[in-house]
């Protein structure tokens, strides 16, 4: 793990997304119905927030962070997609990222699971960090541009 005991604590959020891609009117019957297993966006949205908060035991060199916040929407965007927007925040020495990833990640693996006996076709599209903000590198956005960021050195004589 990274040694961030010098760092300052600061206000760190993270802002993650996941797409999950159903075949023509699945969509619609899963959101009226359900699933097989029961209701599909209240499991997912609970097993996702459990899932950022164990992060460190997801990914290996993670650091154990005291979340002030995870909170996920999941939203339909068409007939077919249902979008999951995890966002993790906390006052710490390092970012939220990973366990905002995580969040997203999970919601979106447990409605596959909760969905794959009715299609074969359902797919996780897509997991990407939308935005974050805190620390030294301050606020990133998909999408605009990274001249705000600082300039990264290189080793020393580079």
């Amino acid at each position: 793990m990274v040694d961030v005991g010098a760092k300052e604590a600061t206000a760190r959020v993270a802002i993650a997304r996941a797409t999950v891609l159903f075949p023509p009117r699945l969509l619609a019957r899963v959101l009226s119905e359900g699933g097989p297993k029961g209701p599909v966006v209240e499991v997912a949205r609970v097993a996702g927030i459990l899932a950022a908060k164990r992060t460190p035991e997801w990914i290996p060199m993670c650091h154990t962070l005291a979340l002030d916040e995870v909170a996920i929407e999941v939203r339909a965007r068409g007939a077919r997609r249902l979008e999951i927007r995890c966002r993790a925040a906390c006052h710490g020495r390092t970012g939220v990222e990973m366990e905002a990833l995580v969040g997203a990640s999970a919601c979106a693996l447990v409605i596959y699971d909760m969905t794959k006996a009715l299609s074969h076709e359902i797919a996780i599209e897509r997991v990407e960090l939308l935005e974050k903000s805190g620390g030294k590198s301050g606020r990133w956005v998909r999408g605009r541009s990274e001249a705000r960021r600082p300039a990264r050195r290189g080793p020393a004589g580079a």
